[in-house]
């Protein structure tokens, strides 16, 4: 008679419209690897545009959930104790993720064509539309195993978009680095997971906050250790510093579009599923990580920007190689509110702060990567002195470029940049974290002089015949995207810590 009751227990009516945005990515990655065994050579180019609608398209799916709260794979009597959840934070993070997928994907279609005897298009569209539904899915989840899970669907399709050039010896040189690096981050969670499980007797988020405090004595040192394993395997997928050394050689050898999908898309993984559980399941460990976050954001952004000051003008990728330091140094800036989070009585703002600087990011720097993607078409080494004199070769560009630059450096006209700097600033100030404010303000003036070093060679007289750039239209609407998206924030900037802040959690 019992087994009836227990039975419906167990069935679990599935909110299909809450998980819509990464289920359907997913679905349309299958969809195009099956498509490619029976498309011709010529008619390849098709998959790249379908992948591109399919992005749009879950996207779209996003304004639905603007309504309120949605959760499914819940336990039966505990409406909290849910496995995905679809709030604000959710889909704040999940626009992040697949509008920077969509822009990346932009970039790949050009990418893709030029370079398709090398590049297989079914597998590089399958591998990064499978990336995407993992990373959409991970700022959703609401479990240790799920958030698990979904932050290995996000990384291991990346490894093989790192590797997939055919032949290329920097690219599976840079796959292995980003491999063995993430393979190890995810085995020190993993164990860090399995500490917490045994201490507390459940993965779900919000139960582990609840138990956590009241852990067994005898349990409590391996209550610790879980805790701060978990914390050091998230801190590999941020690229913080000392796990960063996998970022430079990476973004070189990766494919363009590879490289700004990692630069973007990749960090939204590592910080959404750090935020998730710090935040939301260890706050009673907020003296541990508080402190620990705000010593690895000092850091971070400080070897960030050395790494990037120091790079040659005419070097062979330097471009790139200060793109990829430039990232580290930013990781640094995004954990400073996260840090602030530890001491904050409601740790909502700070938050609200990371995730306003990953959105203004996320326009600019890709962005960026897309006029390098442009200037490497004719510059295949895209060395920063390939710059030099952009502006007489592409006046629109060289514009454009120079706006992003100074958005990431945080002066007029990119008032967004300057904007979510003084954000992050007062959330370490609000925090009582002085010390961590000053160290950002001598890292900003370190990263001015890079920032505006590339954007005056932008405008210098060329050497020689300057080289003409023909833009394709996929890389035209990325260019457009980001530079409308960034001028439109720059001229409301408010917006973005609204939309950001507003109900998360």
């Amino acid at each position: 008679m019992s087994a009836q009751p227990l039975a419906a227990s167990l069935v679990q009516s599935v909110d299909w419209l809450a998980i819509a945005p990464p289920t359907l990515t997913a679905v349309v990655g299958l969809a195009v690897l099956v498509a490619d065994l029976f498309l011709p050579a010529g008619r390849k180019a098709v998959l790249g545009w379908v992948s591109v609608a399919g992005l749009a398209a879950s996207a779209v799916l996003l304004l639905p959930l603007l309504g309120g709260d949605r959760s499914t794979f819940c336990l039966t009597g505990h409406a909290r104790a849910c496995s995905y959840t679809a709030d604000h934070f959710t889909v704040v993070v999940q626009f992040l993720v697949l509008g920077g997928a969509l822009l990346a994907a932009l970039l790949s279609v050009t990418n893709v064509e030029d370079d398709q005897q090398r590049v297989p298009a079914g597998e590089f569209w399958f591998l990064l539309l499978s990336s995407a539904a993992g990373a959409a899915l991970l700022p959703a989840s609401r479990d240790l195993a799920t958030l698990i899970v979904a932050l290995e669907v996000a990384s291991l399709p990346a490894f093989a978009l790192v590797g997939i050039r055919h032949g290329d010896k920097r690219s599976s040189e840079a796959a292995l680095k980003f491999f063995l690096s993430s393979v190890t981050a995810t085995a020190v969670s993993l164990m860090g997971v399995s500490f917490v499980y045994a201490s507390t007797g459940t993965l779900y988020l919000t139960q582990v906050a609840q138990r956590l405090p009241h852990t067994d004595p005898q349990l409590t040192t391996l209550a610790q250790t879980g805790v701060v394993l978990t914390l050091v395997g998230f801190a590999f997928k941020t690229a913080a510093v000392p796990f960063h050394f996998w970022v430079p050689d990476t973004y070189v050898g990766a494919p363009l579009p590879v490289a700004a999908y990692l630069s973007v898309v990749g960090k939204a993984v590592g910080f959404s599923g750090l935020i998730l559980v710090t935040v939301v399941a260890f706050p009673s460990y907020a003296g541990v990580w508080g402190p620990a976050l705000a010593a690895l954001a000092a850091l971070t952004m400080t070897v960030g920007n050395v790494g990037a000051l120091r790079q040659q003008a005419t070097r062979a990728y330097s471009a790139v190689r200060l793109l990829a330091w430039s990232s580290v140094g930013q990781a640094g800036y995004l954990l400073v509110p996260i840090a602030a989070a530890g001491y904050a009585d409601d740790p909502r703002k700070a938050i609200g702060s990371t995730v306003a600087y990953a959105l203004m990011y996320a326009a600019v720097n890709l962005g960026a990567f897309a006029v390098a993607a442009l200037v490497g078409r004719t510059r295949t080494a895209n060395r920063i002195s390939d710059y030099r004199g952009l502006y007489a070769a592409n006046p629109a560009a060289a514009l454009l470029l120079a706006f992003f630059l100074l958005c990431l450096a945080g002066l007029p006209p990119g008032v967004i940049g300057l904007f979510a700097k003084v954000t992050v600033f007062s959330a370490a100030v609000d925090a009582g974290l002085g010390w961590l404010a000053v160290v950002m303000a001598v890292n900003v003036v370190i990263a001015l002089f890079y920032y505006l070093q590339w954007t005056a060679l932008l405008f210098r007289a060329p050497e020689g015949e300057p080289a003409r750039h023909r833009v394709p239209a996929p890389l035209t609407a990325a260019l457009a995207l980001t530079g409308v998206l960034g001028v439109a924030l720059s001229g409301a900037p408010q917006l973005v810590l609204r939309f950001a802040a507003t109900g998360l959690f």
